[in-house]
């Protein structure tokens, strides 16, 4: 084990992948000579030269078209969006192309590309940064969504995308990059998708989170201790794949569930994991389950971030209405 941040953990990652792989290819904004925006690539390009860490116009469409090109030519392509706020710019490139080319094409080519960027709120970014959409690319099929929360995850489950014949988008939180440390396995290490890990173990209220969440999800949980309330943490990892089995056991366990998101209310991804929850464990449930999200408003400026963004008071007032409904 080796104590690392998220962004170290991603970086070595990608370089593991390129020395073990040499289809294995970087493509992005910046991601070359200068290393990438949060150092994500730093010194991929001294390694593995210009052919293999390429540095792209500033177009999301072009990154992404480029990408199934090389896929398709048998190249396995790590495309870098800068923010995935911009990723509508290439919406039509990720859901119509990318995520159908196995579909569109009768299974003769597969699209081995792994789409990372960053999202989220807590580092005061301009508009059109911080925001998170991984409900809208949930809904397209052929595509996997992951999004770890820690270094450890995100080192297991980008070698798992990489190594996926079909396309991943891995999203990344902005907030997580420097602040989240912890410890990464020595040499290989996979994390399957599909698979949600039990953050915290409690008996009283489940609370749902995914990404930079997991971390107020366990803060808040920490609270709720002093008022006699005990409080697991299931961090899911994959949205899609998602481990409906786990969710399932989990809420049947305790009867009360809270789910946590950074984005929107309405239409988000929680509202899918409510749905999904009340299918598994209908007759378990003891309470409605709540949702603690981003306001249905446009993402804020950086100096009122803070109220916009899901905080650890929210999330313990939401599990103790829960507790004691």
């Amino acid at each position: 084990m080796t104590e690392m941040s998220m962004v170290e953990s991603i970086r070595q990652t990608l370089e593991d992948e390129m020395a073990r792989d040499e289809r294995v290819m970087v493509l992005g904004e910046d991601v070359g000579v200068s290393g990438g925006v949060f150092r994500a690539t730093d010194g991929l390009h001294a390694r593995f030269g210009p052919d293999r860490v390429v540095d792209t116009p500033v177009s999301e469409a072009a990154i992404i078209g480029a990408s199934i090109g090389l896929a398709t030519a048998g190249m396995i392509p790590v495309p870098e969006l800068q923010f995935l706020g911009f990723s509508h710019q290439a919406f039509h490139q990720i859901s119509h192309q990318l995520a159908r080319w196995r579909y569109r094409t009768a299974g003769r080519y597969h699209a081995p590309v792994t789409i990372r960027a960053p999202f989220g709120g807590g580092v005061r970014t301009p508009e059109l940064h911080s925001d998170g959409f991984e409900a809208i690319f949930a809904q397209g099929p052929g595509l996997k969504v992951v999004m770890p929360s820690t270094a450890a995850d995100a080192k297991g489950l980008l070698t798992t995308a990489i190594r996926d014949p079909d396309p991943v988008l891995f999203l990344e939180p902005l907030k997580g990059y420097r602040l989240q440390r912890d410890d990464v396995p020595a040499g290989e290490h996979l994390v399957p998708f599909g698979k949600a890990r039990i953050a915290r173990e409690g008996t009283d209220v489940t609370v749902i989170a995914w990404s930079a969440m997991v971390y107020i999800a366990l803060e808040a949980a920490e609270a709720a201790e002093q008022y006699g309330v005990s409080v697991e943490v299931l961090d899911l990892r994959s949205l899609v794949p998602l481990d409906v089995e786990t969710i399932g056991e989990h809420i049947g366990r305790t009867g009360r569930a809270v789910i946590v998101q950074e984005s929107p209310l309405t239409a988000g991804f929680a509202s899918e994991v409510v749905a999904v929850a009340q299918e598994a464990a209908f007759l378990s449930l003891e309470a409605p389950m709540v949702r603690v999200s981003g306001w249905d408003l446009p993402y804020p400026m950086p100096l009122v971030e803070d109220w916009y963004v899901p905080d650890a008071a929210r999330v313990l007032d939401a599990v103790l209405r829960t507790a004691r409904y």
